[in-house]
């Protein structure tokens, strides 16, 4: 039996979850303006909907490690797994803004798919293979945001096409609740090809279950490596307590000997979602209609966004194991505050001055006449010109014909922001994207994983959120530019810390990793 092929194999089937997360997160990108419009919603309310599943994971993440440690990592996953379906078949049956937001927190429970999955396969995988596996959730999750975007544009297209099979379907009128379908298939599928993984080794040993422990691990190494990997573990295991209740992991999360890996997990969780990626990834279209380029190609930009974010995490992928955390961190860090920062400048310089030309493809909803006092008047940053034009026709067509007006209006240099924007998205995701989730599953000691692992991953949720949140309040009240910025400039305080604590970890187990960084004096190399 080819150990690494099996490894392989119930690693790819749990990271399949990242796929899951990919698709929800994305898929949602497309539908805000047709959603914001039906149910009539203000830029927080938008947020609500975008960020409800970033709310949910918060409270799936107080409770997931204690589950997966009471009942076990593949039980665990599979309620996450029904509850990515539940969620979606909910979302596309959502008669107003409160079913939406409650299906969509439904689904933020299951986002502990990401901690979960990080878990089991740093339990289960070579020391060898270990980054390349971690790293495997986090192709998927770009190969499901791709996979959105490429379904949110082909939907649009579809209902320009004018072919009688569209209007048949009800794609033209539903469009929004097709994008969101997308996900229940997948998410089915998954479900039942999670029936198919064994248990975790680690957790087995850790209940005692040594003939079943042994059982998986003969799948996963060569059999004369088994006794000696299950005596690490029990060493492992057995550190203060023989029994660790959820009282006794949060203690010793917060022992001295744990203050490396202590701060060094709260910034990598921190860092993270605080480069703002999933506000651009999860209002792709939104974002890229802020350059004037219009909605139709913001759809297909935001499909360029998601090959990107699959060929870096790709190379990531590959080097992981060879070049090593630490410098693929630092470097990808430096190269997307770097793009931000060229994002930033570009807005910076735009002028919006509106012209006759934008009445041809106005909705029925503007009255014409409303507008006309603002043609060829200058102003200096996106948000002076989208307060004069919401005093002027109101929120709600503001929010209905904003691509049009910044297609019509704007004045910038959109080829050096779309690919700044680009260059933050292929930066992120050959660094900091895959490469927390590696580190997650290795820098925790066993006996203190079940804790850690989620409660870290919250961290980073509770800022997601908040990012999620508010950036559309943010788009409208700060502007582009100064959000650039301020991702920017997170990114720069982040990668000080991080040049100063942040290990290399490659080819080394976790219990030589869990060795160097509970010294009684472990500091960063």
């Amino acid at each position: 039996m080819d150990v690494r092929a099996t490894a392989f194999r119930y690693a790819f089937i749990v990271a399949l979850g990242g796929f899951i997360f990919g698709l929800d997160a994305a898929l949602i990108s497309g539908t805000v303006r047709f959603v914001a419009v039906e149910f009539g919603l203000s830029d927080l309310e938008v947020g609500a909907v975008v960020s409800a599943p970033g709310f949910g994971v918060i409270f799936a993440l107080l409770a997931a490690g204690h589950i997966a440690a009471l009942i076990g990592r593949k039980k665990t996953l599979l309620i996450i797994a029904a509850l990515y379906l539940v969620s979606a078949i909910a979302s596309v049956i959502a008669p107003n803004f409160e079913s939406l937001v409650a299906a969509r927190f439904l689904g933020g429970l299951a986002f502990t798919s990401l901690s979960l999955a990080s878990m089991y396969i740093g339990e289960i995988a070579p020391s060898g293979l270990r980054g390349k596996l971690v790293s495997m959730n986090q192709i998927n999750i770009v190969i499901g945001l791709s996979a959105a975007y490429f379904a949110n544009s082909a939907i649009l297209q579809a209902t320009q096409s004018g072919a009688a099979w569209v209007e048949a379907v009800g794609i033209v009128d539903y469009t929004w609740r097709w994008m969101l379908g997308m996900e229940i298939v997948p998410a089915l599928a998954w479900l039942l090809l999670l029936l198919g993984i064994p248990e975790s080794p680690r957790w087995l040993v850790q209940k005692g279950d040594l003939d079943a422990a042994r059982r998986v691990m003969s799948k996963l190494m060569p059999p004369e490596r088994i006794d000696g990997a299950i005596r690490e573990i029990r060493e492992s295991v057995s550190h203060g307590h023989d029994q660790r209740s959820l009282a006794s992991q949060l203690a010793d999360l917060f022992d001295r000997r744990m203050r490396t890996v202590f701060w060094l997990g709260l910034t990598i969780a921190a860092v993270q979602p605080i480069t703002g990626i999933n506000s651009i990834l999860f209002y792709a279209p939104t974002v890229f209609e802020q350059t004037g380029i219009g909605t139709d190609a913001a759809y297909t930009q935001a499909v360029v966004v998601g090959v990107v974010s699959v060929f870096f995490t790709a190379l990531a992928l590959l080097l992981i194991d060879r070049v090593g955390r630490r410098p693929m961190t630092l470097f990808g860090l430096t190269w997307a505050a770097a793009s931000l920062f060229v994002g930033a400048w570009a807005f910076s310089n735009a002028t919006y001055v509106l012209d006759a030309g934008v009445l041809a493809n106005l909705t029925v909803n503007v009255d014409p006449e409303s507008l006309r006092s603002l043609f060829g008047v200058q102003y200096f940053s996106d948000v002076e010109f989208k307060s004069a034009v919401e005093a002027a026709i109101g929120e709600a067509a503001l929010r209905e014909n904003e691509s049009v007006l910044l297609e019509n209006a704007a004045n910038l240099n959109a080829a050096v922001i779309l690919v700044a924007i680009v260059s933050f998205i292929a930066a992120f995701n050959f660094s900091i994207g895959p490469i927390m989730w590696v580190l997650f599953s290795e820098i925790f000691p066993i006996y203190v994983r079940s804790i850690a692992i989620p409660s870290f991953a919250l961290v980073t949720s509770i800022v997601n959120y908040f990012v999620n949140q508010f950036f559309p309040w943010q788009l409208n009240n700060m502007g582009a530019a100064e959000i650039l910025s301020l991702y920017a400039g997170c990114i720069v305080a982040g990668l000080a810390i991080l040049y100063r604590i942040l290990p290399e970890t490659k080819n080394k187990t976790i219990e030589e990793i869990e060795r160097e960084l509970t010294r009684p004096a472990a500091v960063s190399t």
